[in-house]
């Protein structure tokens, strides 16, 4: 797995070997997009409240880094993260955070897939790591790949559902989780500077969205913004947890470089776009 640096390359991330978009000039560019079937990679992050003991880019923060490493795995480039999206569930009683309309978060995807397609890339996978993303992106998903269908293949993963694993070690702890046990190990991995451990003890929230039969904001159900046991976190379980969902992130990332629609051209060419405006 690619080590990281405080060297030039992959600068944005601190990831060797990483292919930062932003960091390169428009020949660069224009070279890469006949390489690896012309796939991007967008990281989905969020700004929002982690409790007490976490940085509010904490799903920014894994995203640019799990795109970063899978990258310099991979060579393909990754985009500048989306650090606002949609965190409106988690309410205005923490500050810090800082979230867009699920409407406007939509326009975002569709008008940066757009901006793909019409500037020569074949392919785009959404990274997410934040879960108040997942409606949203699904339906810019859905309407971009109607708008640039034959133009833009586009596809959304998970960070935390890339493997049957991951997805168990984030979950232990509280079903209807947030800066848990698994998103505290993985920042104590990543960024140890940023982990208030001195508050790691006095954390723990427990799941009270048990039984439960409606959807109750953050601010209904935690006391201080966690849900989970972040005292057991630990640095060598983040990287672990780290580990498993580069290798499934490259997996995906190499099949998708060279993936066709299972039908032929023929079943599907002249359809026509369709615009969501």
């Amino acid at each position: 797995m690619p080590g990281f640096t405080d060297g030039p390359e992959g600068a944005a991330t601190g990831v060797a070997g990483a292919v930062n978009l932003e960091e390169l000039a428009w020949p660069e560019i224009a070279a890469l997009r006949g390489e690896n079937g012309g796939l991007l990679l967008l990281p989905l992050g969020a700004t929002e409240q982690h409790g007490p003991h976490l940085p509010v880019a904490m799903d920014t923060l894994l995203a640019e880094r799990v795109c970063a490493a899978a990258s310099a795995r991979t060579g393909v480039p990754v985009m500048s993260a989306l650090r606002f999206t949609a965190s409106q569930g988690h309410t205005a009683k923490w500050p810090g955070t800082f979230s867009l309309r699920h409407e406007t978060f939509i326009a975002v995807l569709r008008e940066l897939a757009e901006w793909a397609a019409a500037t020569g890339w074949k392919r785009l996978l959404m990274v997410n790591a934040h879960f108040g993303n997942d409606a949203p992106a699904r339906v810019a998903l859905d309407q971009v790949r109607l708008a640039q269908l034959g133009r833009l293949q586009v596809g959304l993963v998970h960070v935390f559902q890339l493997g049957e694993g991951t997805w168990q070690a984030y979950t232990d702890d509280a079903a209807d989780l947030h800066a848990n046990r698994a998103e505290t190990s993985l920042m104590l991995h990543l960024c140890p500077q940023l982990v208030h451990r001195d508050r790691l003890d006095t954390a723990d929230d427990p799941d009270r969205t048990a039984g439960t039969v409606f959807s109750h904001p953050v601010a209904q159900t935690s006391l201080n913004g966690v849900t989970g046991k972040p005292s057991g976190a630990t640095a060598e379980e983040g990287a672990a947890l780290f580990g498993a969902m580069v290798e499934d992130l490259v997996e995906r990332i190499r099949k998708g470089c060279g993936e066709e629609p299972p039908l032929p051209p023929e079943e599907w060419e002249g359809l026509g776009r369709m615009r969501f405006d």
